[in-house]
């Protein structure tokens, strides 16, 4: 049986547990899956130290949005944590990540790029995506940080603010879990019904229909990807294609193909890489 990590609950713990090695480090928000464990057996080699961070952070909830029904299945993360070889869980209560409350306390402005797409749906979100991971990372003082490339706009704003705010970390993407049927790994896949969750492989099918459609140029990939969708089946919220820095995509360029639907109750991110062609 594998080791279990060391659980820090403060930031003293946490600074005392630590140790001066070089460090990866993988932030959660528990309820860990074969996605999760993934981003941690990446970050493993990328640091003599590995810590995972197990927090809900309530300032990325809009009111209404899962924040109490959001999964908590601590005992059962610790047990994938030592599978994955981690080295320390930092576990913190509300109040040791927000020492101010959570009105008082500063905030990062995920700027224009939050405003689009999931920030468009949720207002509110990136901001407190932002700061969170902002104080997990001056709290962690990692050399690495892993995030999966599933919640690509995510990636690549923290991303854009490690770079900007010159925070001296590392960012990698690892590249997203997928079931054997395609549907991308997800805590929220616990939500869906059997008959949701058949539905919801066509997002999956969808992007990759799209990117099979890539040599043809942009109108192509977006025209094979919504005749997988149907509407009847699936809320579409978005479905668009862009550069990787999320902007205009280029003909002949390397692009991103990124869908968010809600199946029944849980709304569902994806996306995929592609090549476009010149046409």
């Amino acid at each position: 049986m594998a080791p279990s990590p060391v659980v820090a609950r403060t930031r003293a713990e946490l600074a005392a547990a630590r140790g001066g090695d070089t460090v990866s480090f993988v932030p959660t928000m528990g309820a860990l899956h074969d996605g999760h464990v993934q981003l941690l057996k990446h970050a493993r080699p990328l640091g003599e130290t590995l810590v995972a961070s197990i927090f809900v952070n309530p300032t990325q909830f809009a009111p209404g949005e899962d924040f109490e029904d959001y999964p908590r299945t601590f005992d059962a993360d610790l047990e994938r944590c030592a599978e994955a070889g981690v080295d320390v869980v930092f576990a913190p209560t509300v109040g040791v990540m927000y020492p101010s409350g959570l009105v008082d306390t500063v905030t990062v402005d995920p700027g224009p790029l939050g405003s689009i797409l999931e920030g468009g749906a949720r207002p509110t979100h990136f901001r407190g995506v932002l700061t969170v991971v902002a104080k997990l990372l001056g709290l962690v003082r990692p050399d690495v940080a892993v995030f999966g490339e599933k919640d690509y706009q995510q990636l690549t704003l923290i991303r854009q603010m490690a770079r900007e705010l010159a925070l001296g970390v590392e960012v990698v993407g690892c590249p997203t879990v997928r079931e054997a049927d395609g549907l991308a790994l997800s805590s929220r896949n616990r939500y869906l019904t059997a008959d949701e969750r058949q539905t919801a492989v066509a997002l999956s099918a969808a992007l990759r229909a799209g990117a099979a459609a890539a040599p043809g140029g942009p109108e192509a990939v977006l025209a094979a990807a919504h005749a997988v969708i149907d509407p009847a089946d699936v809320d579409l919220d978005y479905l668009v294609l862009t550069d990787p820095e999320l902007g205009p995509a280029v003909p002949g360029e390397e692009a991103r193909l990124l869908v968010a639907a809600r199946v029944g109750k849980p709304r569902l991110l994806d996306n995929i890489g592609l090549t476009l062609g010149k046409n």
